[in-house]
């Protein structure tokens, strides 16, 4: 979209700031982690992007196969995660109303990678997320570090908050690898939008920059909110 064309009314509902967020992009096409920021309206098709993995694949979000849930009493409770939502709210470990963590501040994104479970691969995001602020990256890792070795003063409940074990642990692996640079995905999981956030950008400037061009292309089965692993493989191949 042009500078002079109106800010869809949707992207204000998604977005909140849609300046704030997009002055954010600036920092890292400034420091060079990103060639191409998409648009507002293109940011606001990754939101509901979002919206979709939430809704139909919610198994995939608060839960790992790899470690049991802690042996407490509190993790077995919160291991229901509609029991679990209103204290990650309570903590500001979650954002509902900001899906891509481009709006939140830095503080919400520290609360966020220490009380809300993650699986695996899925710290990248958040650590891309940071990629221009060591700093927070670094008090992350202090952070972790507290929880892993009992001085952290709020350490046993964000150990039940995040319901598993070993999250900490893994925590703590993942800031340190992303401080060495080291906290990288391999291969084509480079560009899923669901791990990597500059994955989820990249799903963005593909995507039409218009809603006008974005109902041609849906009504011409060139668009779907559809997080298919093959479909954006090979969106990603067609753009190589």
């Amino acid at each position: 979209m042009s500078e002079h064309d109106a800010t869809p009314w949707l992207t204000y509902l998604l977005l909140l700031d849609p300046k704030r967020v997009v002055q954010r992009l600036k920092a890292f096409e400034t420091q060079g982690w990103l060639d191409r920021a998409p648009n507002d309206w293109q940011l606001t098709l990754g939101v509901l992007r979002m919206w979709h993995r939430v809704i139909f694949r919610s198994e995939e979000i608060g839960t790992t196969v790899d470690h049991p849930v802690r042996a407490t009493w509190r993790a077995k409770l919160l291991a229901w995660r509609p029991l679990r939502f209103p204290f990650l709210m309570a903590e500001r470990a979650i954002s509902p109303w900001d899906f891509s963590g481009l709006f939140s501040d830095r503080e919400r994104v520290v609360r966020h990678l220490l009380g809300a479970h993650h699986d695996g691969a899925q710290f990248v995001y958040d650590f891309e997320l940071l990629a221009t602020e060591r700093k927070v990256v670094e008090r992350v890792r202090d952070e972790a570090r507290a929880v892993v070795d009992g001085s952290h003063p709020r350490g046993a409940w964000l150990r039940d908050l995040v319901v598993y074990d070993r999250y900490h642990e893994e925590l703590l692996e993942a800031a340190e690898a992303a401080l060495a640079g080291e906290l990288k995905l391999e291969g084509e999981a480079r560009f899923d939008p669901d791990l990597s956030f500059f994955g989820y950008l990249s799903w963005c400037a593909r995507q039409p920059a218009t809603p006008m061009e974005t109902m041609v292309a849906w009504r011409e089965g060139r668009f779907s909110l559809d997080s298919d692993p093959a479909r954006w493989k090979q969106e990603v191949g067609a753009c190589a």
